[in-house]
């Protein structure tokens, strides 16, 4: 296995092989028990993007379903365009190990931007700056899965929900996250395709809701949408994520990411389903 952090671009790049067909081969580097499905989506929409190849459109929204748990190594992806327009397009893409049962399907539009009306009163949360926090240290946490190994990140709202002494309700949380790889188009912007992994972290908000019980159970997503704002240069995004509530055996949240100059990059919802949690080793 080579070196973290990896390279979300190379370990999600797609290779065509006709008919609307993709391959990827994809690594361990992004496990939490199995890959992020966050991750999983990207590979999905990396093979949206290019059975598109129209360079004027972008990613506008993306919803998951998640089906069948997906091991890391080589994946297909069928991609269908139900829709080519002048505005938007519409593709669906379905996703398993390669010649297993299907894993995941996405559904997203690619549009252009346009000049229209433009309003908002969403703002970001009041958190101080990266720069003023502290990067979480691994040795304070219960278990580091590979998948985070390729952030600097820092807590900025939500307490050490795993030690019962130092928890305090809520049902927020917030970090800083740097890719230690950067995800950068060729002319400096963001990857737009890197976004659904970091928005894929809504369980803290959960934990931080139940505490240290958390430590009982996983929450892997069953759905997972994303809505992609606008682009960004920044290094540095900010996650903020609000856990509604939690029943059943389900868990429903949502999540905004932000940039350092604190504009709204994008926004995301989820469905978890909780389940027992394995024993886990001390490093993943």
């Amino acid at each position: 296995m080579s070196e973290l952090p990896a390279d979300l671009a190379a370990d999600t790049a797609v290779a065509p092989i006709g008919g609307g067909r993709y391959t990827c081969a994809l690594p361990r580097h992004w496990d939490y028990l199995t890959p992020c499905g966050g991750v999983l989506m990207t590979v999905a929409l990396r093979a949206i993007t290019a059975e598109l190849n129209d360079p004027t459109m972008r990613p506008i929204s993306a919803t998951t379903i998640f089906c069948a748990p997906v091991p890391a190594g080589p994946l297909e992806v069928a991609v269908t365009v139900l829709r080519r327009g002048k505005l938007a397009s519409q593709v669906r893409a379905s996703l398993s190990a390669a010649g297993g049962e299907l894993g995941l399907e996405v559904v997203a539009t690619f549009g252009g931007d346009r000049s229209f009306v433009e309003a908002s009163l969403t703002t970001a949360p009041s958190v101080p700056d990266p720069d003023y926090v502290p990067s979480i240290d691994p040795a304070d946490q219960r278990s580091v899965p590979r998948f985070i190994r390729n952030f600097d990140h820092r807590r900025v709202l939500g307490s050490m929900w795993w030690k019962a002494a130092a928890w305090v309700r809520g049902d927020r949380s917030g970090y800083w996250y740097r890719y230690l790889r950067p995800q950068r188009l060729a002319d400096g912007r963001l990857d737009p395709l890197a976004l659904p992994p970091l928005i894929d972290t809504m369980p803290p908000a959960l934990c931080a809701m139940v505490g240290p019980d958390a430590l009982a159970f996983l929450a892997p997503s069953l759905d997972l949408t994303v809505h992609f704002m606008r682009d960004t240069t920044s290094e540095w995004l900010l996650t903020h994520a609000h856990c509604r509530e939690a029943r059943a055996g389900y868990a429903t949240a949502d999540l905004e990411v932000w940039d350092d100059a604190r504009r709204l990059i994008a926004i995301g919802t989820q469905v978890m389903i909780l389940r027992r949690r394995p024993e886990l080793p001390p490093s993943l």
